[in-house]
């Protein structure tokens, strides 16, 4: 993810927010669809069984390959992906914690409180006269 933020946040920096984001997300639709049509575990007749909602993953990417070129363009790459990872695992947590979106439910333990907050000062001390 931080080499490929990187790599978007540069191209950014040329092309402009939006030609990226089509760029990135086409190639990556590109190859996804030349490997699809080569592999044999499609199950493509199952589309109608899928939850709609699980089809916002495509807008999601879109989202977050915004919000990553940003947060690099605006605070570099070690701050924007260090409050990227833990927002993400807080997010992965809470879904757990939860079982949202059909995922089991999971305890949230104190380590795991522990460890995010953990993380939140790690990011505190990155940034603290950096």
């Amino acid at each position: 993810m931080s080499i490929q933020g990187v790599f978007n946040t540069r191209l950014s920096d040329k092309l402009g927010l939006w030609v990226t984001t089509t760029i990135v997300q086409g190639t990556g639709f590109m190859i996804a669809l030349i490997i699809a049509l080569f592999s044999k575990k499609n199950n493509l007749q199952n589309i109608g069984c899928c939850k709609k909602l699980y089809f916002l993953g495509g807008i999601l990417g879109i989202i977050i390959t915004v919000t990553v070129i940003q947060g690099i363009k605006f605070l570099g790459p070690t701050h924007s992906i260090a409050i990227i990872l833990v927002a993400q695992l807080a997010t992965a947590a809470l879904i757990d914690f939860w079982g949202l979106f059909d995922s089991q439910k999971i305890s949230f333990t104190t380590n795991k409180i522990l460890g995010l907050i953990m993380m939140v000062l790690g990011i505190i001390i990155l940034k603290w006269r950096g």
